[in-house]
């Protein structure tokens, strides 16, 4: 169950991060609203291992997996973050849930993983209560649509290479945290570029609850989600721990009705709660799956490792 509980998680920091960065690039530019997140999100992670005592580097790491940093959250959440500047924060996290569905077919083709028809039709169930969410009325552009899936296509390749790799690394915690300084290099050099052509940092409008969100839904989005996912990654298919996204938009919709009063209608929660028990039902089937082929000293709980 702890691999689940950590998907659940990773998937409620993901989209009330969302929510909260819809609030923050109002009043700041999202390239330089991407290094505060992941200077917050390196601060914080920094800190908290330095509290348990657990060494920031790790000789035994392959290097790549802090190199896919780059990938994501750099360029990912970086594509991202200037599409969400230019579409709501519902339809943002509805659009991500077309990463589910990349990863499942990348996981059948590059890693070879068994996706069960049980999986692809609880997953056609829960994208059609996703469907039942999205509405004409959300305000979008072309090109911030776009952006959003480029970042989309950018986390779902990311997710094939680290569940490749990630078995190698002792510490997750150790992967998180240089993923993300690569990653903070690249926002900064971003940033960098943009000065150089005189576009500024845009924080000339900012205010404390701006610059608020920014760090909150830095510490949310990357140090938080980031650690439970790539977690639960260790454990379980690449195929099934994409399910899991399916509730970034249940939470991320909530989390917009709840703080910022985007509204819903009767039938946008309804497809809302299809979704929810949609992935429930895939994650229960994983987690009884689990249990059954675990030894019996795992049986009874199976132990996620973020430190």
């Amino acid at each position: 169950m702890g691999a689940t509980l950590s998907l659940l998680l990773a998937a409620a920091s993901w989209g009330l991060g969302t929510v909260i960065a819809k609030r923050a690039v109002g009043e700041i530019a999202p390239m330089t609203l991407l290094a505060i997140q992941l200077g917050s999100s390196v601060l914080s992670l920094t800190l908290l291992m330095r509290w348990r005592g657990v060494p920031l580097r790790d000789a035994a790491t392959p290097p790549i997996l802090g190199r896919l940093g780059l990938l994501n959250p750099g360029a990912a959440y970086g594509l991202s973050l200037l599409g969400l500047a230019s579409i709501s924060a519902s339809l943002s996290v509805l659009l991500w849930a077309l990463e589910p569905l990349l990863i499942l077919v990348l996981a059948a083709a590059v890693l070879r993983e068994r996706v069960g028809l049980a999986v692809v039709a609880l997953s056609g169930i829960a994208i059609a209560g996703l469907a039942a969410v999205a509405q004409p009325a959300m305000s979008a552009t072309a090109s911030g649509v776009l952006l959003t899936v480029a970042g989309v296509v950018c986390c779902a390749v990311y997710t094939i290479v680290v569940r490749r790799s990630i078995a190698a690394a002792d510490s997750t915690a150790q992967v998180v945290l240089a993923q993300q300084v690569y990653a903070l290099g690249l926002a900064i050099a971003l940033v960098g570029l943009g000065l150089v052509l005189g576009q500024g940092l845009g924080l000339a409008s900012v205010t404390a609850i701006g610059l608020a969100s920014a760090v909150l839904s830095g510490v949310l989005y990357y140090a938080v989600a980031y650690w439970f996912y790539l977690g639960a990654l260790r454990s379980v298919p690449a195929s099934i721990a994409a399910a899991s996204f399916y509730l970034v938009p249940v939470f991320g919709v909530a989390g917009g009705f709840a703080l910022l009063g985007e509204s819903l209608s009767a039938t946008q929660w309804l497809g809302v709660a299809v979704a929810g028990l949609a992935v429930a039902s895939i994650l229960r089937r994983t987690a009884v799956r689990q249990a059954s082929e675990a030894p019996p000293a795992e049986a009874a709980g199976l132990r996620l490792d973020a430190g």
